[in-house]
């Protein structure tokens, strides 16, 4: 191998150990808050239209159809901006995408606060999806990359408890803004910081270990030189630990060794087709159930149970209540769990929640609001786990792509689900709704038996 190619690895290899060696600080917490909070509106601005339309039913005359398109609206934009940007990211860099894409998210959810008719809305919601289907995985591959291999887990999903706190803040602002000020004010809230947000995070440093990826060695070593400033503790001392600092580093550099040129064809190679294949089959059944769920809840009360809109609204807001419990219980667990056993888990418990319901349950509105909300909490855990595990099976170089394209497939999965309720609903019933929903359940407990397990994730990487 070429000299310059070695003394690139061993820079690269000792660079990826300094960010090893320095524990969380102010400085990984700044990071966490900043792109957490562009994560936050990013979850308000998905569920704000669930909170919005029982108004809307009513105000432009929606059927159940309507209503399952515009829901779909969003995340068929979704699609687009998690394809666009996990590419983008590779290229650009984790930040200035990041930042692109929570501007774009937060113009447009003010221009749907003007839409004046459904098909208006249908386009701004379209575009806006486009934005927050980027913002997801792109923040996710840098709170990962961010983040030490040992305790990752809960540092992450931590982290990611910002999404469903997104979702449960949009539950109780939407309850109680929409009935007294009006539905508009519902789209104002979730845009108008956001466009602050988007210039913060360009003030953020770039990822570490998507510059060491690029062999942009210099511009690596200035953000590292700003993480070990910011505390003198050291995971190994140098005096102390120098033996160990060098077996480690020696083992970083032998994984880099072998590390090829990243193409998205890569993730239907021998070594990675499998993985990829269940990933995508974990991000399409349990989003088709947690935003099926989520985003019809609503409007179920409100069209199919006839409770008043207020009641209707907190009622569906019980399910993002639940969820944050079900987050906090997977952060402190996963890594003790592992991430096979406990999606495996939320299918079983989640599908038989789901299947008591439509079989026993749907006469009452009541019996909706405990089984569905604790079957969407119970599934949310793992909705969340995803974003933790995915960018774990995949390497610096292709990780952003392949994050982009598996959270494509929740994207799609949560915009056919919505239009088929709104189909089912009205052709079967809504006990079928549910009794769908369990069958959908199983087809992501079969993708669950498949995971690899990546708990303790070596720091250096888990590609040959």
């Amino acid at each position: 191998m070429d000299t310059t190619v070695i003394d690139n690895k061993l820079c690269a290899a000792q660079l990826l150990f300094r960010i090893e060696n320095v524990p969380f600080t102010r400085w990984h917490t700044k990071a966490r808050i900043i792109m957490g909070s562009a994560t936050l509106f990013d979850a308000f601005d998905a569920l704000a239209l669930a909170f919005v339309l029982p108004v809307l039913v009513g105000l432009w005359h929606l059927s159940p159809r309507d209503i399952g398109l515009l829901i779909a609206a969003g995340y068929l934009g979704q699609v687009v901006g998690a394809l666009l940007f996990g590419w983008l990211a590779e290229r650009l860099g984790r930040v200035p995408s990041a930042s692109i894409t929570m501007g774009l998210m937060s113009v447009m959810s003010v221009v749907c606060a003007f839409s004046g008719n459904f098909h208006m809305l249908f386009m701004a919601r379209f575009v806006q999806g486009i934005g927050v289907g980027g913002e997801v995985p792109v923040a996710a591959a840098y709170i990962n990359e961010l983040s030490q291999a040992h305790g990752r887990g809960r540092f992450f999903i931590l982290y990611e408890l910002i999404f469903p706190l997104g979702l449960l803040a949009a539950a109780q602002i939407g309850a109680f803004l929409v009935p007294r000020f009006g539905w508009e004010y519902m789209f104002l809230v979730g845009g108008i910081p956001g466009i602050l947000i988007a210039l913060l995070i360009l003030r953020l440093p770039e990822s570490a270990r998507w510059l060491i990826s690029k062999g942009q060695f210099s511009k690596a070593e200035e953000v590292i030189k700003g993480l070990e400033a910011s505390t003198p503790k050291r995971n190994l001392d140098p005096q102390r630990d120098a033996a160990e600092i060098d077996k480690r580093v020696v083992d970083v550099l032998n994984n880099l060794q072998g590390q090829k040129k990243a193409s998205w064809k890569e993730l239907f190679s021998p070594f990675y087709r499998g993985r990829t294949w269940v990933v995508w089959a974990l991000w399409a059944s349990s989003y088709f159930i947690a935003n099926g769920i989520n985003n019809w809840l609503p409007s179920l009360y409100k069209t199919v149970y006839n409770l008043p809109l207020q009641e209707s609204l907190y009622r569906a807001s019980l399910s993002n209540v639940l969820s944050i419990f079900a987050v906090l219980a997977c952060a402190f667990l996963v890594d003790r769990v592992g991430r096979r056993r406990w999606a495996m888990g939320s299918f079983v418990l989640s599908g038989a929640l789901l299947a008591v319901l439509g079989i026993f349950g749907t006469g009452s509105a009541w019996s909706v609001m405990l089984l569905a909300s604790s079957a969407y909490a119970v599934m949310g855990s793992t909705t969340v786990l995803l974003y933790l595990y995915t960018p774990e099976i995949y390497p610096t170089r292709m990780r952003c792509i392949g994050t982009g394209l598996a959270t494509s497939w929740l994207r799609a999965a949560s915009a056919a689900a919505p239009a088929i309720v709104g189909v089912v609903l009205t052709a079967q019933g809504i006990a079928t709704v549910f009794l769908m929903f369990a069958c959908v359940s199983v087809i992501g407990l079969l993708a669950a038996t498949r995971m690899i397990e990546t708990t303790n994730r070596a720091l250096e990487e888990i590609s040959p």
